[in-house]
Order: structure tokens, then sequence, then C-alpha cells
């Protein structure tokens, strides 16, 4: 079914499953994935609509999910109707104030304070009433990996790596992965950053797009927020509100007594591996999905692979070929 025709069909269930035919629908935004967001018009009160195609979403998982989250105090939105097998949902309006819209220098250590405090009540979530969450394990973490390799350097910049480059690139990848399965593994929202977060009534955190959590490294979302793909921070100011976030994390016993240097450790090498993808993926959406809009952000996220990697021995290699080989071919595109 096409977009126009799923969009009537969603309008028509709508005024069904709240009994008012007097409701309308209006776009509001897509996103990365096959999602589309319209805003509910004509009733009490606004609230969201979301069309989520099978088999591309399962809105199954994300009502889990939802609840889950909520049952450990983490703001998501309320559901008024939903139909998995469709596709369609109908959730609470958290409005249009976004995190990221926000953000500026003066203001921003409050904001990520307080953006980061939900974190450690997800941290809490392990499952849903179906049973755990998935686990982030070495065989996601290299489906991830892989696409920094076939997305942007094959399939985006059309690279021919040499087999010492082949050798190197999987060497920093096992660095990775083992720095993210030694971690702490506790729930993960995965994609937590400043375009998912919304600021709702008395600047409360509503959290949005929770649906792929996983049981996972305790500093991908700490890394995915402060090390943003859309906005970027110096890292002193960084490491700042990462070592707020760790003395809270070590008062709840997520953290146990970790030195603050390994916890560092943890958080850069997360955030190479989670750049890494990022890049990968902001290429698919181009060339698959044709959206082109995120390419504009990668040369943030490889200027964060090349900075931090630099700063450790197993990973050095790999930022000076990203920094030499993958950079200038990105710069020279037409």
């Amino acid at each position: 079914m096409n977009k126009q025709l799923r969009e009537q069909a969603l309008a028509i269930w709508l005024q069904n499953a709240l009994n008012n035919p007097q409701l309308t629908i209006e776009l509001v935004s897509g996103d990365a994935s096959f999602r589309r967001y319209f805003r509910v018009l004509g009733g009490d009160t606004t609230m969201i609509a979301v069309d989520a195609p099978a088999p591309h979403e399962d809105c199954g998982l994300f009502l889990q999910v939802a609840d889950a989250f909520r049952q450990h105090q983490v703001r998501v939105p309320s559901v008024i109707a939903a139909d998995a097998e469709q596709g369609f949902m109908c959730l609470e309006d958290f409005g249009d104030r976004l995190f990221f819209s926000a953000l500026s220098d003066s203001n921003k250590t409050q904001w990520y304070q307080h953006a980061l405090q939900p974190l450690l009540d997800v941290a809490n979530v392990e499952g849903t009433e179906t049973g755990p969450l998935p686990s982030f394990d070495a065989a996601h973490v290299a489906r991830e990996n892989a696409l920094f390799t076939d997305w942007l350097l094959a399939t985006h910049l059309q690279l021919s790596l040499t087999a010492a480059e082949q050798t190197m690139i999987a060497d920093a990848f096992s660095v990775l992965t083992d720095n993210a399965l030694a971690q702490p593994q506790v729930g993960v929202h995965r994609d937590y950053h400043s375009r998912n977060i919304m600021l709702l009534d008395n600047d409360e955190i509503g959290v949005i797009d929770f649906q792929d959590a996983v049981l996972g490294p305790i500093t991908y979302d700490v890394v995915s927020l402060l090390r943003d793909c859309y906005v970027e921070w110096p890292d002193e100011w960084v490491y700042q509100r990462l070592a707020e976030w760790a003395t809270k994390a070590r008062a709840q016993d997520l953290l146990e007594s970790t030195e603050q240097s390994l916890v560092e450790r943890w958080f850069d090498l997360m955030g190479i591996q989670r750049h890494v993808k990022a890049s990968g993926i902001f290429c698919r959406l181009c060339h698959r999905d044709g959206k082109t809009s995120y390419l504009h952000d990668v040369p943030r996220t490889l200027g964060y692979i090349v900075r931090i990697a630099k700063k450790y021995p197993e990973t050095r290699e790999f930022g000076h070929f990203v920094e030499q080989r993958v950079i200038p071919v990105w710069r020279n595109q037409p």
C-alpha cells in the first residue's frame, strides 16, 4: 500500500477507534525509519498518530517497550489506541519542543544534566512482559560495524581496500566489540540523542523512538547523547558530564566501584563504535531510502572517530585510516 493510501487508512482507523468522524490528520514528520507521524486534529486535545508499516516496523514491540519504560518511571507517550497488525497507533502528543532546538552554549550544562537522568531508569529495564530485551551481543555489534564498510566505504565512496587495510579494520572492530561486551550490560535505549528527546511541560524530559531497546553496554546511551551525531561539544565539558553521570550510576550500583579512567575508555571506544555505525546508516539512508539530508552529518561522525581513535594504541591506526583515506575521498565527492 502506498503512502497516500496508508494515510487515508490511518485516518479512517482513528475515526473508528476514537469514535469521532471529525478527526483529521496532518503530517508532522518522518524519521530515519519507515515510520511517519501525524498530528490528530478535531478532538478535545491534540494527539499523535503513527503509521508504522509492517514488516519494516513492529508496533507490538513499541507497545511492550513503552510499557516497560513506563513501569520504570521513564516518561514515554501514553498509548490512546493501537492496532499492531495494521501498524497504526495513536499516542499522547509530546508537542514540538525538541531538546536539540533548545540547546545553546549558555544552557547546555543544565539541559544535559537533566537529560542524562532518565538513563539511570532506562538502565534498570531488563525486559518486557514477553521476555528479556534482545542482547547487544557480538553478532549485533558485527552487523552494525558492517554498515561502515558496506555502505560508507563500498557503496558511497567506492573505496577499494588493500588486504592490510581490511585486516586493520577487522582488528579495530574486534577492539570495539570487546569493549562493548566488557561493560556492565543494562537496559539501553539505543538511539538516545538530541532529536529523540522532547521537552514537556515544566521542562520534563520526554523520551521517544525507544522500540529498539536492548540489554547492552552501560555507556552506550550516554555517549549517544554526549557525542551526538547532530551537535558537538568540547571534550573537557563532555567528560565532566560523564563523570557526573558515573557518580550517580555508582550510587545506584550500576557501575559498582569502576575507576573513572576505565569508564572513560568504555565511553570513548563505545562512541567510536556508534559513529562507525551511524556513518554507515546515514549512507544507507541515502542510497537505499532516498533520504539524502543525513549525509550532512557524516563529517561530524568521522571527525569523532579520528579524534577519539587516536587516543588509544589499539585504534590509532584506524583513526589515521579514516583521516587519511576516508575523509579526503569524502571531501572530493562531486
